[in-house]
């Protein structure tokens, strides 16, 4: 009930939202809870948040499989992209959500240079705007979420230096739309420097 009232107090209270959100979750968050990540992105999507992003974090991909029904679920709410081992697959209509298992930042600077080359790219044209159009992920997401007080990961590790970041003392598992509406919160207070 307390939760309830609290949710509508810090729903009144918001007035800017992130256009993107990213979650960083880890691979025992996903197998504890896989149903969270449909909920969280209904959350993003009741409240006009324009794309979301999941990444999940795993050595292994394959121990993810199991979830992979789960995952699916979202393209019943959104257009998802689900990014598993070297496959792309999209589904789905609405807001854009992404799901990346696995994903590296190292991994994807190295392919973005990788097929520069590839390419046949003149060493002196790469600026920042060319690296950006080889990258996988073309997002920059305003705001990075940690649940669970893990360590961030590399994903996004490009796209992501402007984002604000915010660390929920809350595990995925254990994850309510009060905790989110607390990082959104928080976002709205920050004055945005974009490294300047």
């Amino acid at each position: 009930m307390i939760y309830r009232f609290y949710e509508k107090i810090l729903l009144r209270d918001l007035r800017t939202l992130p256009e993107h959100v990213c979650f960083m979750i880890t691979e025992q968050d996903m197998l504890d809870a896989p149903g969270n990540l449909s909920r969280a992105a209904g959350w993003c999507r009741d409240l006009g948040i324009k794309s979301a992003t999941f990444h999940i974090s795993t050595a292994d991909p394959a121990r993810l499989e199991r979830c992979l029904p789960r995952i699916r679920e979202v393209s019943s709410i959104a257009r998802l992209t689900l990014h598993y081992r070297d496959e792309k697959e999209v589904s789905g209509e609405g807001m854009d959500v992404t799901v990346a298992i696995g994903k590296s930042g190292r991994e994807e600077i190295a392919g973005c240079v990788r097929r520069m080359a590839e390419d046949g790219v003149d060493p002196e044209s790469v600026d920042e705007d060319l690296l950006e159009s080889y990258l996988t992920f073309k997002y920059e997401p305003d705001l990075v979420i940690k649940t669970g007080g893990d360590h961030l990961t590399d994903f996004l590790i490009w796209q992501s230096v402007y984002s604000e970041l915010f660390f929920l003392d809350v595990n995925w598992a254990l994850l309510r739309k009060v905790d989110f509406l607390r990082a959104l919160r928080d976002f709205q207070s920050r004055a945005r420097r974009f490294g300047k």
